[in-house]
């Protein structure tokens, strides 16, 4: 079941953000992962891709399942990035879309009733069509800010687009994206999303328990 509180701290990673650390590519993502469950993330999103992601399908599948059972853990929902199929197959709580993955209404019929659905929108024209289809449990809005994490983001829409979609009347659940560190999610959050999306902030993070709470 999704409501907005899941929104709060949503952390998004693969084992790509993780390469700093020393250990295998699947331990150092659940060792970081348990960091932030521990304390206090309300969301997980595996996100594997990119150049140095993992490439080999059932590898993925595993550090899915592993991923999955230590976010029901700490009873914190667990979401796939951009396979619907996928994240139906293996148990995953939600999935997250692009706008060019799937069509929304498509993701959504093979979604309801099962797993809750977000989207990712980077313009006020997305996140209008997003609402209008009435089929989405959430949107996500951004980049907010520049970002290191996604070598193909776009252009950065900073805060003024979570504040033009909320005066718009759009009143769906929504997470921003994009840059977001600890100074800045206060600015997000007044300006109307219902809680932050970070990758780097976290993942990066030299000590992530208290990168966690300082995001809180």
């Amino acid at each position: 079941m999704f409501s907005r509180e899941i929104l709060n701290l949503y952390f998004v990673a693969g084992t790509q953000d993780c390469r700093h650390l020393s250990g295998s590519p699947e331990q150092n993502l659940l060792g970081v992962l348990e960091t932030a469950l521990q304390n206090g993330i309300s969301c997980y999103q595996l996100r594997e891709k990119g150049q140095h992601a993992l490439q080999d399908e059932a590898r993925i599948r595993r550090l899915a399942g592993a991923c999955r059972e230590l976010c029901h853990r700490y009873a914190v929902p667990f979401v796939l990035n951009n396979d619907v199929h996928a994240a139906l197959a293996w148990g995953a709580d939600g999935v997250h879309i692009g706008q060019q993955d799937m069509p929304l209404q498509e993701a959504a019929a093979l979604c309801h009733g099962k797993i809750f659905l977000g989207i990712s929108n980077n313009s006020f024209a997305n996140a209008q069509s997003s609402f209008a289809a009435a089929c989405a449990d959430y949107l996500a809005v951004g980049p907010i800010f520049p970002t290191q994490s996604k070598p193909d983001a776009k252009a950065p829409v900073g805060v003024a687009l979570v504040e033009r979609v909320r005066a718009a009347g759009i009143d769906a659940p929504v997470v921003a994206i994009g840059g977001i560190k600890a100074d800045t999610a206060p600015l997000l959050r007044r300006a109307g999303a219902d809680g932050i999306a970070v990758i780097s902030a976290i993942a990066a993070a030299d000590d992530v328990a208290l990168a966690v709470q300082q995001l809180l």
